[in-house]
């Protein structure tokens, strides 16, 4: 009975080793067939559409950026109005685009689409109109890449926004991240290259897994328009301000010795400088860059299907997929790992909430003593002080992600910007009473968003109808204009064929 006993055990062990010998290499020769090229890419292939032939499953991935249902505390993926949140960004924006319309960004789905209808970017009817440079197109789509290979990239620089509307139709995608040929990880926007040539680095020597958020350094970073690059006198040059390093100071010491501002605000007259989204260098100083984590671990976890193991391009929140992004290397509760980033978010949020309602009235402040005669002379010292404050308030806050990214040099951000402003309306102060007016100057309704633009003098309703009737007339034409040119474009070829 005994041996019986131990002869069925070993069938049953038999069995079972066969039959994960047998699944083993299935999954071998499904691996071995599974990204069996149909089409041959070639050149800079904008539409994700040829790409998905290849590669459905990242293609198909990719398009649930187009769901916007996420929400976490602060953020979502739909397209919440954060002037409506937070109104006292109107006076802190004042003069500048962001004071008329600013929401939060939507998936990569929408990135060509939500550019066109912000009224940040005006309402050109005509070719070569409206106040913004192609520039503004750089990071939305890879039809840019495509379009710098065929003009240069000065010329291309050099074009107004309306003048390349029929041209970038196609949203972030494929061709932005990857070399069509090898598929490897590969930078499309000069900017980055350049920047890291300033630092005297050679972007070359990046290892994958550095690549795996260079590549969304490519945009997720701040920048300026260089206009008075030697070699490309007529461009608004994309530059990334790294050349004396990527923390706050050493970009606010790059800026001042250019002497460079984004604009100047009608209110106080300050020289102002507007943080972009420094994602990638808010994110390199914090715990997770130190070891080693790059954006697409968290951002684009692997996953399973079909027994194929792949990069999910739905690209998003890890709040919104917390098994793959942080069961990778974490073991607690979904809750508690929640909890834990929600927590730091409310804490920053605290302290950049408070500092925008004082830099705002920092900005009237300093429009009073101006009424009121002071001098350049007087104002010197104090318009410098609103300056930094407000430029360290937005580089917390134009990256959505610094409060989970880097908590600590965040916090230490904001605790410096809080300073400065608080020293500077000390000043203002003193300022306003020698001037001959001590009591507090008058604020506007700092909970209002329409009565704060209206305070700036923005007639919003008119922007709005200039942007609808653009909406309506122009970008058809251009999205036609679009459809017809790749319709022309020769189709990629069909392997074997």
């Amino acid at each position: 009975m005994k041996n019986w006993i131990l002869f069925g055990i070993t069938v049953v062990v038999v069995f079972l080793l066969a039959m994960l010998g047998y699944t083993i290499m299935d999954r071998k020769t499904e691996a071995r067939f599974a990204y069996q090229p149909t089409v041959q890419l070639e050149g800079i292939e904008p539409r994700d559409s040829v790409w998905g032939l290849n590669y459905p499953r990242q293609y198909q991935s990719y398009q649930k950026t187009a769901d916007t249902t996420f929400s976490s505390l602060y953020n979502t993926s739909g397209s919440r109005d954060v002037l409506e949140d937070n109104p006292e960004m109107v006076i802190l924006w004042a003069g500048y685009g962001f004071s008329k319309d600013y929401s939060h960004p939507r998936g990569h789905s929408y990135a060509v689409e939500d550019i066109r209808e912000t009224l940040r970017t005006g309402a050109p009817m005509e070719a070569g109109e409206g106040p913004m440079p192609s520039t503004c197109w750089t990071c939305k789509s890879p039809d840019v890449p495509r379009l710098m290979k065929e003009m240069g990239v000065s010329e291309y620089y050099s074009q107004k926004f309306s003048d390349l509307g029929s041209e970038v139709i196609n949203p972030i995608g494929c061709a932005d991240c990857h070399n069509p040929e090898t598929m490897n990880l590969t930078i499309t926007r000069p900017a980055l290259i350049e920047a890291y040539e300033a630092m005297g680095k050679d972007i070359n020597q990046a290892s994958h897994q550095e690549m795996r958020s260079l590549v969304c350094a490519q945009c997720h970073v701040e920048y300026y328009f260089d206009k008075d690059k030697e070699d490309a006198p007529q461009a608004q040059y994309l530059t990334f301000p790294w050349k004396e390093g990527m923390d706050v100071e050493a970009v606010t010491q790059y800026y001042d010795a250019i002497d460079f501002a984004d604009w100047v605000h009608p209110l106080s007259k300050a020289r102002m400088l507007k943080a972009q989204h420094p994602d990638y260098e808010i994110y390199s100083l914090g715990v997770h860059a130190k070891r080693g984590v790059s954006c697409a671990d968290c951002h684009m976890p692997y996953k399973s299907e079909g027994g194929q193991k792949f990069t999910d391009h739905h690209i998003g929140s890890p709040l919104s997929n917390v098994e793959n992004s942080c069961f990778v290397c974490h073991r607690e509760k979904i809750s508690d790992l929640v909890t834990d980033v929600y927590e730091r978010q409310r804490k920053i949020k605290e302290g950049t909430s408070y500092l925008q309602r004082q830099l705002a009235k920092a900005h009237i402040e300093a429009a009073k003593a101006w009424e009121l005669g002071a001098t350049e002379q007087d104002m010197e010292e104090i318009l410098v002080g609103i300056r930094h404050a407000q430029w360290r308030w937005d580089y917390s806050v134009a990256s959505h992600g610094a409060a989970f990214h880097a908590p600590l040099e965040t916090s230490r951000i904001v605790t410096s910007a809080t300073g400065i402003i608080q020293e500077t309306r000390i000043s203002l102060t003193r300022l306003l009473a020698a001037l001959g007016h001590p009591e507090p100057v008058e604020m506007p309704d700092f909970t209002d968003k329409s009565a704060l633009q209206a305070y700036i003098g923005l007639d919003i309703e008119a922007e709005k109808a200039a942007k609808e009737e653009f909406l309506e007339e122009v970008v058809p034409e251009w999205l036609k204009e679009g459809k017809n040119r790749e319709s022309q474009m020769e189709t990629a070829s069909v392997i074997g064929k």
